[in-house]
């Protein structure tokens, strides 16, 4: 039973190790992505002008009267001192092709105070300057960059899904072939000093035991957040009660068919203010945006600084119809069925935010780890790979007083 375990472990390793020793690497910097990102891109999100900030829909609709091609799908409603505003833009349906036009940005950075534009980017691009590294490795992280194809924008997070659910499976896996018996488990957390191939060996097992269960919760998070829909909820929702979102009440339209909204900003932010004193919310509104493949408005409250989740398990939101404006639903962390707090989990966890910023620190690590482990599972294959092919050489090479036949 052990050695088919092992089997099994070796061949799952090596099918997952050079995409999570990728994945380890830039999981340990984008833990830090936004910091990083204003460092790299000072002149793009620091400004220096004066004065009370503009409206923020009159900067909306300035974006989309300079260039009718695209929609603003992300608008900041809130101004920090010396930060630039950053709106979110998707590209409409251009009429003569029936397909989404080609931009070639999706963020505009604006001057809060004389409604400048600063620069735009298109984050998650495939390219490694200094205004689009900090994108460029965030998305290797949970896609590898697989290109789009078929009309299909997730075919990277389906693989690297595929990926995360083989290395949770494995976890269990290598914990049951980690220990060589009952008398000598103790053994197994140990880091000897013997040859290099003995510490090598003894990183990977130990270094593996000893953070296992984080190693399991980064795992199983990362199979949520790559296959949501399409594994991770119905499968909790099998076995607990699960409260469905707007998003999960409606069909994700194709990528060329988005549904444009009949009503506007405007209306939708006041709607929700309204609704959100009536909750008694203390946050004050902090962004509002539009997915037009859902036809669904979302309107989130967080105090200013606040709104990358920092800690805890996010903020609070609420849902209106793109058609009719008709309220939708709210989203308030860390609250619903034990099913909704599970999945509230996952992303907090699995950055780390949910401890803040020692929390953060935690994750860094640990993603230096699971490269490690990566790297010294790869090495132990080669070793006892050549080990075998050096013996079966050995054993085939004719002895003394032994005719070679020819």
């Amino acid at each position: 039973m052990r050695a088919a375990g092992v089997i099994i472990h070796r061949s799952a390793g090596l099918l997952t190790a050079a995409f999570l020793f990728v994945s380890g690497l830039t999981g340990a910097i984008i833990s830090w992505d936004h910091e990083l990102d204003e460092w790299l891109n000072a002149e793009l999100f620091e400004v220096h002008a004066g004065g009370p900030p503009l409206p923020y829909l009159e900067l909306a609709a300035r974006i989309q009267a300079a260039d009718p091609r695209a929609r603003v799908s992300n608008i900041p409603l809130q101004t920090e001192p010396g930060h630039s505003l950053l709106f979110g833009v998707q590209p409409r349906v251009n009429p003569d092709t029936g397909t989404l036009y080609k931009l070639g940005y999706n963020q505009v950075f604006i001057d809060p105070a004389t409604g400048r534009e600063i620069g735009r980017r298109d984050w998650g691009a495939v390219a490694l300057d200094r205004e689009h590294l900090l994108a460029f490795l965030y998305k290797l992280h949970y896609t590898m960059h697989i290109p789009d194809f078929a009309g299909i924008n997730r075919w990277g997070l389906w693989f690297m899904g595929g990926i995360a659910l083989i290395w949770l499976l494995d976890c269990f896996v290598a914990l049951t072939i980690s220990f060589p018996d009952r008398n000598r488990w103790t053994r197994s957390f140990a880091i000897r000093h013997g040859s290099r191939y003995q510490f090598n060996f003894d990183l990977h097992r130990a270094g593996g035991l000893w953070t296992w269960t984080i190693l399991l919760i980064l795992a199983l998070s990362a199979v949520y957040l790559n296959l949501n829909r399409e594994l991770f909820r119905p499968a909790v929702a099998a076995v607990t009660t699960v409260t469905p979102s707007p998003f999960d009440l409606r069909p994700q339209r194709p990528l060329n068919q988005p549904l444009e909204p009949r009503g506007d900003y405007a209306a939708i932010i006041a709607q929700a203010v309204e609704a959100a004193q009536g909750k008694g919310w203390q946050e004050p509104v902090g962004s509002a945006s539009y997915n037009a493949r859902f036809g669904i408005y979302q309107v989130r409250f967080f105090h200013p600084g606040q709104d990358h989740g920092s800690g805890g398990f996010g903020v609070r939101r609420l849902y209106y119809d793109g058609v009719t404006g008709d309220y939708l639903g709210e989203h308030i962390p860390g609250s619903g069925t034990a099913g909704d707090i599970f999945l509230q989990l996952q992303f907090p966890l699995h950055s780390g935010r949910i401890a803040g910023i020692p929390g953060r620190i935690f994750i860094s690590f640990m993603g230096l780890v699971v490269a490690a482990l990566s790297v010294t599972g790869v090495v132990i294959w080669a070793k006892r790979r050549g080990s075998v092919t050096a013996i079966n050489a050995a054993l085939s090479k004719p002895t003394a007083g032994t005719v070679a036949h020819r």
